[in-house]
């Protein structure tokens, strides 16, 4: 008999792995896995946002994610600095005030290892519902915008062209992405969730001949990662959302070339 608290977290990993799944898609495609990684860092303030406002959580890590993205695509108009700079910068400094600023409250609690690395055996069915709902605009979203969103990935001129309103797909995009993080923190935390958006896109891109294939592979790897994570991290008693993530790894690894030299020489 499974225990109540592991089919509710096989529950929200799953929900996390069926909108990270597409999601990542589109974040490998555009070689977005720096951008990814630097609105996962500013969850952590708005997360001390939240918890200042007294509001829920989520809504703060949204509300921040989206600040930094907007503030980072004003920065690569007006700056010189490079773009991966202006990345590195906004990563690591929105990270460090959101570490500092939980620590400045000394009032409140919070357990510092489950935000960074996950906690996803303590959600709640109200968590489970909001992933969920989360997971139903992704998909509904996606499929809306699938075609501009995917010809501006291709070329942004083209889209254009076509008149397919590749902006409004990227603000949609960039929105779903914020989202994404903010409900998925639960379940790997704040460092790793990034690699659970590209870690099972990347392992299903050897395997794709077509956009599609690729996002149904991506989904399926995500889940196969969170079950037997999950199950892994139960029967050793290791952190649950790295055991997910290093399940995720594994497949990208088993994917690769067994001798990409020789298979590069023939090329």
């Amino acid at each position: 008999m499974i225990d109540d608290f592991l089919l509710r977290a096989l529950a929200a990993g799953i929900g996390a792995a069926l909108a990270a799944g597409p999601l990542g898609c589109f974040v490998v495609w555009r070689r977005l896995a720096y951008f990814g990684d630097t609105m996962a860092h500013s969850a952590l303030l708005g997360l001390a946002l939240g918890f200042l406002m007294n509001v829920e959580p989520v809504l703060g890590i949204f509300a921040v994610t989206v600040a930094v993205a907007a503030l980072l695509l004003s920065l690569e108009r007006w700056s010189t600095v490079p773009t991966d700079t202006l990345l590195g910068i906004l990563s690591h400094g929105a990270l460090a005030m959101g570490l500092v600023a939980i620590g400045l409250m000394s009032w409140l609690r919070v357990d510092l290892m489950g935000v960074l690395f996950g906690d996803v055996l303590s959600v709640s069915m109200q968590d489970i519902m909001l992933i969920y709902a989360v997971v139903a605009v992704v998909l509904v979203c996606l499929w809306r915008i699938w075609e501009p969103l995917l010809a501006t990935t291709v070329s942004s001129d083209l889209a254009q062209a076509e008149g397919l309103g590749g902006r409004r797909a990227n603000l949609v995009f960039t929105l779903l992405l914020a989202l994404v993080i903010a409900v998925a923190i639960k379940v790997v935390g704040v460092l790793l969730i990034t690699s659970l958006l590209i870690l099972p896109a990347a392992g299903a891109r050897r395997w794709a001949r077509s956009p599609e294939a690729m996002v149904a592979g991506a989904v399926v790897i995500g889940i196969v990662s969170v079950l037997i994570g999950m199950l892994g991290s139960v029967e050793f008693d290791t952190p649950a959302g790295p055991s997910i993530v290093l399940v995720a790894f594994a497949v990208f690894l088993i994917g690769l070339p067994r001798w990409p030299g020789r298979l590069s020489s023939r090329g």
